[in-house]
């Protein structure tokens, strides 16, 4: 949340009451499974990790990429039963915690509370983008979606990212958070590459021409143009 506002002493200690404790997940594992009783939320402290359901065909849809500092279970909050399955993508560390404990933290943080509404609603719009995009947009902007989008993400965890990043997914799993199979995934990466806009090499990507990209991607930002005036005030 500190890289959209400064947060206050008062609540990083809130917040740090969340990560007491620590649960290691191994690159594969499932962390929570869709349909299973929701007991625990949790906070990626290292690695990646990803929500997703699984469909009736056995087809699996990506629905988010989850970094270090996401809070993940949120939409389990409604539900005696998870709707999402959480996998890590790597080797990862989380924080589990109850949900008494996040209930304190929105008692007595009301500007913490309203952070992780806005959290949700930037999340809201990046999967509606998503979906307009599997829908309405062709294979190579998916593709090209999806790359702009880890290299950001990856970015707001060390700003020395430039134009270059270990992507750190497979082209499967790219095919699922896009709704292409993995051999459409190859060739529209080798599309993207043969006409200059990435390098890639032993995993690496290289934007050569990022306004292209973007052009090629329809991509909007959904962390840029933010209006957080409204904020109530820290306690």
């Amino acid at each position: 949340m500190g890289d959209l506002v400064t947060i206050t002493p008062a609540e990083h200690t809130a917040l740090a009451r969340l990560e007491e404790r620590e649960r290691k997940v191994r690159r594969g594992a499932t962390l929570q499974r869709a349909n299973d009783r929701v007991g625990e939320l949790f906070i990626l402290r290292k690695g990646t990790m990803m929500s997703s359901v699984l469909l009736d065909d056995g087809s699996r849809q990506i629905l988010r990429f989850q970094f270090p500092g996401d809070m993940m279970g949120l939409t389990s909050l409604v539900y005696r039963e998870a709707p999402e399955t959480i996998t890590a993508l790597s080797d990862s560390v989380v924080c589990p915690f109850e949900r008494s404990a996040l209930s304190e933290i929105l008692s007595a943080h009301p500007r913490l509370a309203a952070l992780m509404m806005v959290y949700g609603q930037i999340e809201r719009a990046a999967l509606t983008d998503r979906l307009a995009a599997i829908g309405r947009t062709s294979a190579k902007a998916r593709v090209a979606a999806i790359l702009i989008d880890m290299r950001n993400r990856l970015r707001m965890l060390d700003k020395h990212i430039g134009n270059s990043f270990m992507l750190g997914l497979t082209q499967e799993e790219i095919g699922d958070a896009t709704g292409l199979t993995a051999v459409h995934v190859n060739r529209m990466l080798r599309q993207i590459e043969e006409e200059g806009l990435i390098a890639r090499e032993n995993g690496r990507v290289t934007f050569l021409d990022e306004g292209g990209l973007m052009r090629a991607a329809n991509y909007a930002d959904r962390y840029e143009g933010l209006d957080l005036s409204w904020l109530p005030a820290a306690r």
